[in-house]
């Protein structure tokens, strides 16, 4: 018998104990053994709940039983996430987690306690929800030197941007759209800033070239500025406008990452991701052009790349060859203003045009108030 422990009652905490309980005997297949969720980790009451009997305040009844060999961890944020994964290494436990914070800032430090302990730490869900792409990463693509990764990873920004360019609706009126279906948070500055969507190309990149580059030393912008204008101006060029995250290699081999609002030609399979779709482009050196799609956030889909993982886990839990990370030296990061790109710029009057291959530290110093986008 498997037995987990649940950390985090929310959304993603729920829909996994159901897609447990729903799929149990399937999973106890693929895994070669029953499963069961023994304990659910949260400091709020649940009274009624059908999981009632399972609910405990207290992490040290997880950590003191032997027989949890899983820990699922879905409260979020960095604290007290680190410290709770921490203290499952110690006790012998693999942890599988949703979380892209505590992975972003802290993965360096939590893949070398895991390792030292013998166990894994497992993170599928903490990009992209349920597309599979650090699975992909880590093995189908491993013998490939990765060249370069272009990706929608945030539902919340790709659906505000797809309502501007299907609806003709400004900004706001698409984020309170978006908040009124359930896809944005009242506070939604972590999305629409870009901040989401740095963590996650910040593991993407840790994963394709081993270093793991703060999420604070990504270059980010977010998409509050984009106007009605510049989603006329895209449309004149046979483009969109998308929140892309980026991550290269340069031939100095120094690294390339971003998050900004691109403009994408719509013959890019990236135009096609709209509403809360993700997707996410891979170029490897033998493998060419590679594409992942589907959901990236949601109880079901995210569910689904955890219990994925914690059928990982369970087959392999104690592994020795685990995957390692080391700091990145930000200096080691070329800034984003001399990353070569072809360009539009927006003139004062609204009109578009494309560059030779620039830099945007060449291009600000001549076009003045012009708007300037990166062509994807």
């Amino acid at each position: 018998m498997v037995s987990i422990a649940v950390l985090g009652y929310g959304t993603v905490g729920k829909g996994t104990v159901d897609l447990i309980d729903e799929n149990r005997a399937l999973i106890a297949e693929k895994i070669g053994e029953d499963i069961q969720v023994k304990y659910i980790v949260d400091l709020r009451d649940f009274a009624g709940d059908r999981n009632e009997k399972k609910l405990t305040k207290n992490y040290d009844d997880v950590l003191n039983d032997k027989e949890v060999s899983i820990v699922c961890e879905m409260i979020g944020g960095s604290h007290p996430a680190f410290e709770f994964t921490m203290k499952a290494f110690a006790a012998g436990k693999s942890v599988v987690t949703s979380n892209k914070e505590v992975v972003a800032n802290f993965g360096t430090e939590l893949l070398a306690e895991a390792k030292k302990n013998g166990v894994s730490y497992l993170f599928e869900a903490s990009v992209g929800g349920g597309i599979p792409i650090i699975r992909p990463l880590n093995n189908c693509l491993a013998a490939n030197k990765i060249r370069k990764i272009d990706a929608i990873v945030n539902g919340t920004t790709n659906f505000i941007l797809s309502q501007m360019f299907e609806q003709g609706v400004s900004f706001a009126d698409a984020l309170a759209t978006a908040q009124q279906k359930g896809y944005a948070e009242a506070n939604p500055s972590a999305d629409v800033d870009g901040v989401d969507a740095a963590r996650k190309i910040a593991i993407l990149a840790a994963i394709s070239w081993g270093e793991l580059l703060s999420p604070d030393h990504v270059y980010t912008c977010g998409i509050r500025d984009i106007t009605g204008a510049d989603v006329a101006a895209a449309e004149k060029m046979g483009c969109t406008i998308k929140l892309i995250a980026h991550a290269s290699r340069g031939e100095d081999n120094k690294l390339q990452i971003f998050v900004s609002p691109c403009m994408v030609k719509n013959d890019n399979i990236l135009s096609t991701v709209r509403d809360v779709f993700n997707g996410v482009a891979v170029s490897g050196d033998f493998v060419g052009d590679t594409f992942f799609y589907g959901r990236g956030a949601g109880s079901d889909p995210t569910a689904s790349a955890v219990c994925g993982d914690v059928i990982d886990a369970a087959r392999n839990g104690r592994a020795k060859d685990r995957s390692s990370w080391t700091p990145m030296d930000p200096a080691a990061v070329r800034a984003y203003e001399d990353i070569e790109s072809v360009f539009c710029v927006i003139d004062e009057k609204g009109e578009p045009s494309f560059t030779e291959k620039t830099t945007l530290r060449a291009l600000s110093a001549k076009c003045g108030k012009a708007r300037i986008f990166r062509l994807i």
